[in-house]
C-alpha cells in the first residue's frame, strides 16, 4: 500500500508532474461533460436504451396479437362450426327453432 502511494507521489511531484495533473484534470472535466452536460450525454443514452427495450417488447406483443388474429381469421374463413359459434356469440344469431336468451350485464 505504501509503495502505491509513493509511486503516485513520484508521478505528480516528478519532472512530468504538471503534465499528469493536466491529464487528470482534463479527464475529470471530460467525464463530467459526458455524464451531466445537457443534450447528448450518458444519462440520455441510458434513457434511450430503456425506451428502445420497451418499444421492442411492445413490438413483440403486437406481433403475437397479429399472429393470433391471423389464426382466428383463418379459422373463421375455413371452419363452418367456428364461424357459426362466432356469429351466435357476437351478433346473437340463432337458427330457426332455437330459443335465445340474452343476459345483459
Amino acid at each position: 500500500m505504501n509503495l502505491i502511494l509513493d509511486s503516485r507521489k513520484k508521478i505528480f511531484r516528478g519532472p512530468h508532474g504538471r503534465f499528469f495533473g493536466f491529464v487528470l484534470g482534463t479527464g475529470i472535466i471530460f467525464l463530467f461533460v459526458m455524464v451531466f452536460w445537457p443534450g447528448n450525454n450518458v444519462i440520455h443514452w441510458i434513457g434511450a436504451k430503456v425506451q428502445i427495450v420497451r418499444h421492442e417488447r411492445q413490438i413483440e406483443e403486437y406481433k403475437r396479437q397479429i399472429r393470433d388474429m391471423d389464426e382466428r381469421i383463418r379459422m373463421l374463413t375455413s371452419d363452418r362450426d367456428t364461424l357459426e359459434k362466432f356469429a351466435r356469440e357476437q351478433f346473437n344469431l340463432a337458427e330457426p327453432g332455437d330459443d335465445v336468451y340474452i343476459i345483459e350485464k
